[in-house]
């Protein structure tokens, strides 16, 4: 039986998570859940799975868990519960930069990690893949994407390639005219038209800064330059990813959209079960899609681009400048067009400082998002 730690419980993924492993409850135990705090859903999560720990980072006066099930809040606490002793792989599914506190703990208690969280590579990947590799720990994605990209490759993320090919499905916003886009509101903007995500990354989709996300995470996952990605917008996210290889070759990793294939894959992994997913219906859909990305509709995904040309301390400054522009979206406080503005001011600062540490990526996160918020006020005025 495979024991799990799911880090981010009571969010999108943490949540499919649970129900793949109450799925197969004779290969899977949770022996450990964490959140942020949602006292609420993680009690009613530990009386589901009776986990060993349960871990809230924030207060968690409201909390009631089952008899054998061990309760604890605070940093050090959701840190143990990432390092879980038990545990035989972590899922890392935590949101933001956090996600990176969270796959550190865990590789460096050498667990292995299914990795849901992207930004953990896109601001520490040069952090996170060293380490899993002095500490012999596997990296198992989960992204729908790059799980798609690891299984072209026959699940050997070393394998030679020519070329990877990340598709993309537009976001919500994929038709709206480009004059309309300034009126869009946050409801519209989560009306994601093929997948149930959370809101961070559904707006993140909208925006396409998800799939500048997703490159660099192919640059860290499967060492590809930046020009050995290309990426496509597919409307009907039926193809999840695909690998050119030396002889012109081409495979493609097909499904309906559903994260729970990927997210039990990474548990399963090498065997595949079945996940209750829909077959494709391919009579049904006729054509397949795909087309380059309209640069003045994604500015974020230029702005990612070119992050990841220039490396450093670049993609975490995007990432924290991202969170906190998208989370006024959300609440209402700016345009959707100001989230692509807040985002170039920031990065327009000199913000330029060391990524060679944890610690040294915090501080140029927490200058980021300051010189967001103050990017941010601005607008208001």
């Amino acid at each position: 039986m495979k024991k799990i730690a799911i880090i981010g419980s009571t969010g999108s993924i943490g949540r499919q998570a649970i129900a793949v492993c109450m799925r197969y409850p004779e290969r899977f135990r949770v022996v450990a859940l964490a959140a942020n705090s949602d006292a609420k859903r993680l009690s009613e999560q530990a009386a589901l799975v009776r986990p060993d720990v349960a871990v809230l980072r924030q207060d968690g006066a409201d909390a009631v868990l089952p008899q054998g099930t061990r309760f604890a809040c605070g940093e050090r606490a959701f840190e143990e519960a990432c390092a879980c002793a038990d545990a035989d792989v972590v899922l890392v599914a935590v949101t933001g930069f956090a996600g990176l506190k969270a796959a550190l703990c865990a590789l460096r208690a050498g667990k292995d990690v299914a990795l849901a969280n992207k930004e953990s590579l896109v601001v520490g990947g040069h952090l996170v893949m060293p380490l899993a590799r002095q500490k012999g720990a596997k990296i198992l994605p989960v992204d729908s994407e790059h799980s798609a990209i690891w299984q072209c490759l026959n699940f050997d993320r070393g394998a030679p390639f020519r070329k990877i090919l990340l598709t993309a499905s537009g976001g919500a916003l994929r038709d709206v005219p480009l004059k309309d886009l300034e009126k869009v509101t946050a409801e519209r903007a989560l009306a994601h038209p093929n997948w149930n995500m959370g809101a961070k990354i559904t707006i993140d989709c909208a925006t396409m800064l998800n799939k500048g996300f997703e490159v660099m995470e192919a640059m860290h996952l499967y060492g590809a330059a930046l020009s050995q990605i290309e990426v496509l917008v597919h409307r009907e996210s039926i193809v999840h990813s695909m690998v050119e290889f030396a002889d012109g070759a081409v495979l493609a990793q097909m499904g309906m959209p559903s994260m729970e294939l990927p997210i039990q894959l990474a548990l399963t992994y090498p065997e595949r079960l079945d996940c209750g997913l829909a077959p494709v219906d391919f009579a049904k859909i006729g054509a397949l899609h795909f087309e380059k990305a309209e640069e003045r509709r994604y500015p974020c995904f230029s702005l990612a681009l070119a992050c990841a040309e220039k490396g450093g301390t670049y993609p975490c400054v995007l990432n924290a400048a991202g969170e906190i522009a998208v989370s006024a979206f959300l609440r209402g406080q700016i345009k959707y067009t100001q989230i692509a503005e807040i985002i170039e001011d920031v990065l327009s600062r000199d913000l330029r400082g060391s990524a060679e540490s944890y610690g040294a990526l915090e501080e140029a996160d927490a200058a980021a998002r300051a010189a967001a918020r103050a990017a941010f006020a601005e607008r208001l005025k």
